[in-house]
């Protein structure tokens, strides 16, 4: 499940910076072969950015590559990385759930000004604003989902899996990590060839 939620908003992700980028190159073209300009990519490419942030924040979350810092932690003993992990785990559920939160303000207020983007197309923000109060309540119940889930696994004591999925990941995880991806692709490679 958390692998096929990860893969699918990072195709998400992929999909708005690519869309993204066919929309700079059809502008740039046009710009120096036909001295046109499509008065938009700069607006597009702030609200891919902050759509894309969100889902970076929750393909972030779900891959434990958030930054940590992590000098001490695996010196600590394992029960006070248990709490610290749990504290980590609680504080990001914590700081998204108020980013939903006041993001919905945000958006009540362009609702009742009507605003409008300073720009030749005039969009009514609170389009842009709602993809991207979509991609945080997703991030928020993604982290929420994770402190609920850390915090049954610190009441029952058990902080060395508490600490393998909430914990800063290691150099040798991320070794891991990048050695199957390389095997896979080299499985795939071999596949593909007769």
């Amino acid at each position: 499940m958390k692998a096929r939620l990860e893969q699918l908003l990072g195709t998400a992700f992929g999909l708005v910076f690519l869309g993204l980028a066919v929309v700079v190159t059809v502008e740039t073209v046009a710009r120096k072969l036909f001295n046109v300009s499509l008065q938009g990519a700069d607006e597009l490419g702030g609200y891919a950015l902050a759509v894309g942030a969100t889902l970076g924040f929750s393909i972030a979350l779900l891959g434990r590559t958030h930054i940590r810092v992590d000098v001490i932690h695996d010196r600590l003993p394992v029960w006070l990385q248990g709490g610290l992990n749990w504290l980590s785990a609680v504080s990001l559920a914590a700081l998204a759930l108020l980013m939903a939160y006041l993001a919905w303000f945000v958006i009540q207020d362009t609702r009742a000004y009507k605003s409008v983007a300073q720009t030749p197309w005039a969009t009514p923000l609170v389009i842009p604003q709602t993809v991207w109060l979509i991609g945080l309540i997703i991030f928020a119940a993604i982290a929420l989902g994770s402190a609920l889930q850390a915090t049954r696994l610190l009441l029952r004591g058990r902080f060395q899996l508490l600490d393998r999925d909430y914990g800063p990941r290691s150099t040798k995880d991320e070794v891991d990590e990048e050695l199957d991806d390389i095997r896979a692709r080299d499985a795939a490679r071999q596949e593909i060839v007769p």
